[in-house]
């Protein structure tokens, strides 16, 4: 109880959620998006409540240019950010894309590592400072709103670093990036990193602390948290966590870690209900399918195959989710029928559905479920109507097929082995026949001596795809009467010859 009063008795402060996704994550090779995609995009996060939409770099092409004036004119909630260079003419043409827009700002910056600076630059400390004050002090003739990124901030000595920061800070910089813009550092690493910048930077409190964290080692979301604890307030991210080389922190990871984790200091404005929509939209746009174990937005983020998982989950989801599905947009957690599931997860389908077995239908549906799920990757609902019509029609019958071996081909007689469990007795028969269909019926009218006639046999797929499901029907006449068999299977002889049985034992 002290640790929850805790939790609900502190001041939490606002995380601003600064999208890069139009600009940063665009620039995966052969995912560029034209104007009316950008603004697409930029309107369904606008609808989610993100603060900052970083929209392009205007002066990279006239298509960067009119994507960030068009979004501008767009969107009139979020800020509408553009990135430029510490160079006079980035500035101007960042300024003037940004005409329209009813939040601007300016995003400007330099190289602050020795990597930068000797090898990029080829220059010192001390220019590199002054080109840094220039930069800012320019754009803010322009705009309010300036945002200074020091680039490689991850690895730059921290002394010089706040030197810089407290600089820009002075010159009018109401936000400072501190990026770790080759995903270098480690979470302890950085977080203190953003640390030493709130405990050495005196003027500090007079702009916003931001984190840009790429994932080159895997560490980019732990980073971001990392900063927020020691102090970051706005967090730099990608939708789907897209990006150059391994790509940038997922705002879906970071949104929903700070919702989920309540000893955060932070929250966001951000509606979570619109993540999944957000989601489908970018993987759709940029043609970047989202990897199905990617957290909180994958295709399995929510899926369920094993049978304890599932068993638990349907008892109480919080068994085995720390996330409700539907605070991201999606209706349900996903029990996934497979080979690991249990009677639990086929019941759940089953009711579904609105069918009802009974305990000993169940049983029997279980088995076929079992063996069907053996043999095919996806169990749909399609299947389940076949298992359960199955399992009803075949519950108590006198004799039941329990083997098949068939052997045919090119050249070859057509042969085929049963099995026939007849009131408990096994009996085995072997025959052949123009057909392995036809010689499997044959060694069944052989162990069951009754003179029996086909008088319709009907195979149909139940949809798409050699490892669906096919059902056959068959109608035998004997002594004037007719009888109607009914299965399922992908294995079309097995489903045939089973539903022959089926028949023959309506006439017992």
């Amino acid at each position: 109880m002290c640790c929850k009063f805790k939790y609900m008795a502190m001041e939490k402060e606002k995380l601003y959620i600064f999208d890069t996704t139009l600009r940063d994550g665009e620039q995966v090779p052969g995912c560029q998006l034209n104007t009316l995609e950008k603004v697409e995009l930029a309107k369904i996060l606008e609808s989610m409540k993100v603060d900052v939409l970083e929209c392009g770099f205007p002066i990279s092409s006239p298509g960067d240019f009119k994507s960030v004036q068009e979004i501008s004119k767009a969107v009139t909630e979020s800020t509408i950010c553009a990135l430029s260079r510490a160079v006079v003419k980035d500035i101007d043409c960042a300024a003037e894309a940004l005409h329209y827009a009813a939040r601007p700002r300016i995003h400007t910056g330099i190289g602050t590592s020795e990597y930068h600076i000797r090898y990029k630059f080829n220059s010192n400390q001390e220019d590199i400072l002054q080109r840094a004050i220039a930069c800012v002090k320019y754009a803010k003739k322009y705009v309010e709103d300036v945002e200074f990124y020091a680039e490689d901030a991850g690895r730059t000595e921290n002394e010089y670093l706040a030197r810089v920061v407290e600089a820009v800070i002075a010159a009018g910089a109401t936000v400072v990036n501190i990026p770790d813009t080759t995903g270098y550092c480690l979470p302890e690493e950085f977080g203190a990193k953003i640390k030493y910048l709130k405990d050495n930077v005196p003027n500090i409190d007079k702009a916003v602390i931001s984190i840009h964290c790429h994932n080159d080692l895997g560490m980019a979301t732990a980073n971001t948290l990392a900063g927020i604890m020691n102090g970051a307030r706005q967090a730099e991210c990608t939708v789907n966590g897209v990006g150059e080389r391994a790509g940038n922190t997922a705002l879906e990871e970071i949104v929903m870690a700070i919702k989920c984790r309540k000893e955060f200091p932070v929250y966001t404005d951000i509606v979570t209900k619109n993540i999944m929509k957000a989601s489908r939209a970018v993987s759709s746009l940029m043609n970047m399918p989202v990897q199905p174990n990617k957290a909180i937005v994958g295709r399995n983020a929510f899926a369920h195959s094993s049978g304890i998982h599932q068993d638990g989950v349907l008892k109480n989801a919080e068994t085995y989710e720390i996330i409700n599905p539907e605070d991201i947009g999606l209706n349900d957690s996903n029990i996934v029928l497979t080979a690991r599931s249990g009677r639990a997860a086929l019941n759940y389908h089953l009711h579904r559905l609105n069918i009802v077995l009974s305990e000993d239908q169940l049983d029997a549906a279980y088995d076929k479920f079992l063996k069907l799920a053996d043999s095919k990757k996806d169990v749909n609902d399609s299947d389940l109507c076949m298992i359960a019509g199955v399992a009803q029609q075949h519950e108590g019958q006198r004799i039941k097929l329990t083997y098949l071996q068939v052997v045919s081909g090119k050249g070859s007689v057509p042969m085929a082995t049963v099995k026939l469990d007849i009131d408990g007795e096994e009996c085995v028969a072997t025959s052949s026949g123009n057909g392995p269909v036809d010689a499997a019926f044959s060694a069944v009218r052989s162990l069951v001596h009754r003179k029996i006639t086909l008088e319709e046999f009907l195979v149909q797929a139940i949809t798409r795809g050699t490892d669906d499901m096919g059902k056959v029907h068959v109608e035998i006449e004997n002594k004037g009467n007719l009888y109607y068999g009914f299965s399922a299977n992908t294995d079309i002889i097995t489903a045939a010859t089973e539903a022959y049985v089926n028949a023959i034992s309506k006439i017992l």
